[in-house]
């Protein structure tokens, strides 16, 4: 088996480019008119290799809601390690993009003036899967497309990189000598089952992918041993080489080893098999029987080698690690790793379809996220269920019982795995998973497949590769390949599929699941690239609408670049080179900038839209998307809310027909609007709704009231929860009441978005509280309009940002958006003591925001 927060920019203007981020450059439009995509998938489907297999595809554009092509999309298909993007996905977005695993060492016991520490040294495990050889100087990880686990190359580097740097950070602490012993704390989840695909161990601590890397290399002669080398070395493992060198042109033969585990622990490993003279050195990953005690070995052995001794007492007990917990504080640490963040774990773990990195998926959500150690496998799938649930996906079309794809409970249709990825272009860390999936013909596993396509590039997906020994027949049986994710199309068309094959017979070869079913889906997903999707009707007239020359900015974070823009009705129809066509209306846009608009991040026009649809102030700026709700929002609406807005909405002319979001959606969609819109629910709307306009903490049975109007927002399609702390009523919530609503929002992956209570002189505190609220309540924090007020506080913003930085590296997922100005106005309100609107004086609902 070979195989839901984003890395956001810590400061944004208001203003962004409302371009997807995944929208790539397209190849110059050319006039050829190949085989539609049915014909084109028709025909690799009828190679005789596929005679008896069953196929299912589906093609879908989440544009338009269009299924493109369908065959057997309602029928489960065994996924292979295409599994992995449900795996990563709720791990991404339960933990966000920013989430940093920190790998600590305490100590038992005291140090003493000549540096002998009295008591154990002990490693505590966080599930982190990257403690090797991947981090690179620039803070990411780096991968070979073949993982060393699959018997690809290592990458380059010290295995033990990051253990010898904890053994070199305990010397300089000043301990020299351990009276006592080196332990590794794995109670987060043990060492339990070895992973389907590769048999390696799983457990929450992994050094080196828990492997030891073997390569071996024939003699001289035949009958001579092979040369064999391991990596890291280590005396947690022996290896007794009987593999020899047999005559040249002769077939390999290299069994399983055979392994016995010694009294302390460790293992000796014996090898047996061989490889002809002629064969080129073959590379094998070692599965370490126990990671936990080959973490122990190899962290006493570089503490040696840092210059701290170790001296194991001859009676010691068995440690009590669940006793030890109490020595797990800060002053008893002796030195810590932090990974990079976890944006860059789920790009190794999707692009190599690392099957030991998704296996742990489950148990890091369960034993982290649900914080349940005792179940923690159970405990995460509950979470990636109800992950799946808030998306709104039909889970009658999937089944899952592991995290990597290898369990025979791994089922999925292609209808639900497309619906599944649609959701994710929805999603604010979308950018996140898109770069972490496979290239074609570029990157990870797809890096061989279609390489000389025109579609090479441009196919962003994740594979799946799941086979057997078909001992009747003498074959392969491939049991099922996959492949799904996204689509760039030549014309520059969005399109979503997810394509499997199960039961294919093959011939005894290591490459031939590649050459024959990974090239042939490779070739199913490529030909959606540039075959027309459905008969093409001409156009007798040509476009309604070509932009010639322009530089094409499309919010991907590329340079701009030069092509021309065909529109057709409400859609784009092609981008690139249309010298050749001709359109009703030509613009020449020669020096300009052609982008697809711009999203305001904080706008405020809930009631605007419903009393002018054309929204000319907002089109005119080039704005189409517009997100709203700061601390007040259209909705909750009640007698409380609407009792100080009548006169106003008299005078408007404006009637308040909707108590819900959802309600308010429904008119504003059958009103029209041109804008995209979204909004966040104001937790000064739902306190207002409850309470009034009274300066008090609400009741328990209030507090309920208000998470359960939030709770109704967010199944209405509210991004998250917000605030506005300097205007009443919003300036009486407390902290903890912040919380709580934040954390309904949590559940179902929203943000929770602030007007801080201060931006002067109380602004770090006002910042602090942000960063506690993100922190106790697991939610993404935004800041609205970030800024240092008032003359004295200019230049801060240094430290302002700083503080952001430091909280991002400390694994919360918070970020900021600005003003693309330098100035700022607000109501008059927000410089009157609170007093003054307590009870009264006051709306929350419908009323501007600074």
């Amino acid at each position: 088996m070979k195989r839901t927060r984003p890395v956001r920019p810590l400061l944004r203007c208001g203003l962004l480019l409302a371009a997807a981020a995944w929208w790539p450059h397209p190849a110059p439009a050319q006039n050829a008119a190949p085989p539609v995509l049915a014909e084109r998938i028709r025909k690799i489907m009828e190679q005789p290799e596929f005679a008896h297999a069953n196929f299912g595809i589906e093609f879908y554009s989440p544009e338009t809601g269009e299924v493109i092509y369908a065959l057997n999309e309602h029928k489960l298909f065994t996924p292979a390690s295409t599994t992995k993007t449900l795996t990563e996905g709720a791990v991404l977005a339960s933990f966000g993009a920013n989430y940093r695993f920190h790998t600590r060492l305490y100590r038992t016991g005291p140090v003493d003036g000549k540096g002998r520490l009295k008591g154990d040294l002990v490693l505590v495990a966080s599930g982190d899967p990257n403690l090797s050889n991947r981090i690179r100087p620039d803070g990411t990880l780096a991968f070979e497309d073949e993982d060393h686990s699959y018997g690809g190359a290592a990458v380059a580097g010290d295995p033990l990189a990051v253990v010898r740097q904890l053994a070199k950070e305990t010397a300089a602490k000043g301990i020299r000598q351990i009276e006592g012993r080196v332990l590794v704390d794995a109670s987060l989840f043990p060492d339990g089952p070895r992973e389907g695909g590769t048999g390696v161990v799983i457990s929450s601590i992994v050094i080196n992918d828990n492997v030891i890397d073997l390569v071996a290399r024939p003699g001289a002669k035949a009958g001579d041993a092979l040369i064999l080398e391991s990596t890291p070395q280590t005396s947690y493992v022996k290896f007794v080489n009987q593999l020899t060198t047999s005559r040249p042109g002769s077939k390999p033969d290299l069994q399983e080893p055979a392994i016995v585990t010694n009294a302390d622990g460790t293992v000796v490993a014996t090898l047996r098999g061989s490889l002809p003279q002629d064969a080129k050195p073959v590379t094998a990953p070692f599965a370490v029987p126990s990671p936990t005690q080959f973490a122990q070995t190899v962290l006493s052995e570089a503490l040696a080698a840092a210059g701290v001794q170790v001296k194991t007492p001859g009676n010691a007990a068995a440690p009590d690690l669940a006793g030890y917990a109490k020595f797990y504080v800060a002053e008893n640490q002796v030195a810590e790793h932090v990974s990079p963040p976890l944006a860059e774990e789920i790009k190794v773990t999707l692009k190599v379809s690392q099957n030991l990195h998704a296996g742990m998926g489950p148990y890091l959500l369960g034993a982290l996220a649900a914080k349940n150690t005792r179940e923690p496998l159970l405990a995460g799938f509950g979470l990636e269920r109800e992950f799946l649930q808030a998306a709104k996906l039909d889970l009658s079309g999937a089944s899952q019982g592991d995290g990597a794809g290898g369990d025979w409970a791994d089922l999925f249709s292609p209808h639900f795995m497309c619906r599944y990825l649609a959701y994710w272009t929805t999603r604010p860390d979308f950018n996140v998973f898109f770069k972490a999936l496979p290239v074609l013909g570029k990157d990870g596993t797809l890096a061989k497949i279609q390489t000389d396509s025109p579609a090479a590039g441009y196919v962003h997906a994740k594979t799946g590769t799941y086979d057997s020994e078909d001992r009747l027949g003498g074959k392969m049986m491939l049991n099922a390949k996959g492949l799904a994710g996204y689509i760039i199309t030549k014309t520059g068309r969005r399109l979503i599929f997810a394509a499997y094959v199960n039961h294919v017979h093959l011939p005894p070869d290591a490459e031939a699941d590649q050459r024959i079913a990974g090239q042939a889906l490779g070739a199913i997903a490529a030909a959606a690239y540039d075959a027309p999707l459905e008969a093409p009707a001409p156009v007798a007239s040509g476009y309604d609408i070509i932009i010639r020359n322009g530089h094409i900015v499309d919010g991907t974070g590329n340079p701009w670049y030069a092509a021309d823009v065909a529109i057709q009705g409400e859609r784009i129809a092609k981008i690139g080179d249309l010298s050749g066509e001709k359109g009703k209306r030509e613009i020449d846009a020669a020096g300009r900038i052609v982008s697809p608009g711009f999203i305001d991040m904080l706008g405020q026009s809930e009631s605007s839209l419903l009393l002018d649809k054309r929204a000319t102030s907002k089109l005119a700026q080039g704005i189409t998307t517009e997100i709203t709700g700061e601390g007040g929002s259209a909705a909750p609406q009640n007698e409380k809310t609407l009792a100080q807005l009548q006169p106003l909405l008299a005078h408007l002319g404006l009637t308040v027909d909707w108590t819900t979001l959802d309600g308010y959606f429904r008119r504003l969609e059958k009103q029209g609007t041109p804008l995209n819109f979204g909004t966040y629910v104001g937790s000064a709307q739902v306190r207002e709704a409850v309470l009034g306009d009274e300066n008090r903490a609400p009741t328990p049975e209030e507090l309920e009231r208000m998470k359960a109007l939030v709770e109704q927002a967010m199944k209405d399609g509210a991004l998250g929860v917000s605030s506005a702390l300097i205007y009443p009523p919003n300036i009486y919530a407390k902290t903890d009441e912040l919380i709580a609503l934040a954390q309904v929002a949590a559940k179902y992956g929203g943000l929770y978005a602030t007007h801080m209570r201060s931006e002067g002189a109380s602004q770090t505190e006002a910042l602090a509280e942000a960063m506690r609220i993100g922190r106790e309540a697991k939610i993404p924090v935004e800041i609205f309009h970030l800024k240092v007020s008032g003359k004295p506080r200019w230049g801060k913003m240094k430290k302002v940002v700083a503080a952001i930085q430091a909280a991002r590296d400390s694994g919360l997922d918070i970020a900021a958006d600005m003003y693309p100005y330098t100035a700022g106005a607000t109501a008059l309100v927000s410089a009157l003591p609170p007093w003054v609107a307590d009870g009264g004086g006051h709306a929350a609902g419908l009323h501007p925001r600074g």
